[in-house]
């Protein structure tokens, strides 16, 4: 290095450079050293790594924000290079059953009102759910359907039983709820009509089940022909059947208290019912 008193060779220094350096100059005050480096992107990059949020390209060199490719996510790389993240606010448009414009002081919600009954609405509350197109659908809609079944059976002059409220024949037919989602409650009403024949003094009487409904004597000296009663029931004890389902019903004519040759020959069936899911 230079300095006064020291030249000709007598205090002369050495500067090497190393990696990546450049030395200029010969060391004089007029023409001094000037040491220069450079670091290579290449010697750079195996320092450098991503992480969370952040991708990194060793190969270009480039870094840079990492989008989530997650269904919803709304932050997208603006026209400017730079991220952004739209706001919802005066964007969202909202039907029928839905308010608000999606910003913080007005959120898009359900259109909801009061609950106007007396009992819970946790209890009581009704469904809404989505369909498999994503439509909102209610709970099913209440069915009440009506159905009807009669049947005439004839027979080979059959005596009236002495006995009361002997079974002279069943009758069954199966019930089917019509609605797949829900129980119902069935409700019936069943009539029994036994014709019967009665020879001058004889007597005989008719029913459901153990309730004799109708009894005639023939006090007079001919025979009585096509005596019969229709008796009617209307069964208040309904049942209920289960989404879909199918059960019998069944109804038994009965005789009784019959005499002098009284005998019936035909029997008439007929059951209506009403079959109600709310």
């Amino acid at each position: 290095m230079a300095r006064c008193g020291c030249g000709g060779g007598q205090c002369d220094c050495t500067v090497q450079a190393g990696d990546n350096v450049t030395i200029s100059g010969s060391g004089s005050a007029a023409n001094p050293y000037v040491v220069s480096a450079e670091v290579p992107c290449e010697a750079v990059r195996p320092c450098l790594s991503g992480g969370p949020g952040i991708t990194y390209d060793q190969g270009s060199g480039v870094i840079a924000a990492h989008l989530s490719g997650q269904a919803g996510n709304n932050v997208s790389i603006g026209p400017d290079g730079g991220l952004l993240v739209p706001t919802a606010g005066g964007q969202v448009l909202t039907g029928c059953g839905l308010s608000g414009n999606g910003t913080a002081g007005s959120p898009v919600k359900a259109n909801t009102q009061a609950w106007p009954y007396p009992c819970s609405v946790d209890t009581f509350g009704g469904v809404v759910a989505c369909d498999s197109q994503g439509r909102l659908r209610s709970e099913p809609r209440g069915m009440v359907s009506f159905t009807s079944y009669s049947e005439s059976r004839d027979y080979n002059d059959v005596p009236i039983p002495a006995a009361q409220n002997t079974a002279l024949d069943t009758f069954s037919v199966n019930i089917t709820n019509p609605d797949t989602c829900r129980p119902a409650k069935v409700f019936t009403e069943r009539e029994i009509d036994v014709w019967m024949v009665l020879p001058a003094g004889a007597a005989g009487g008719t029913g459901v089940a153990s309730d004799e409904m109708f009894y005639m004597r023939n006090t007079g000296t001919g025979s009585i022909v096509g005596v019969h009663s229709q008796g009617t029931k209307f069964l208040a004890e309904s049942f209920t059947l289960a989404p879909g389902a199918s059960a019998p019903i069944t109804l038994t004519a009965t005789g009784g208290r019959g005499s002098g040759g009284a005998y019936y020959y035909s029997i008439v069936f007929i059951m209506r019912a009403m079959i109600i899911s709310l």
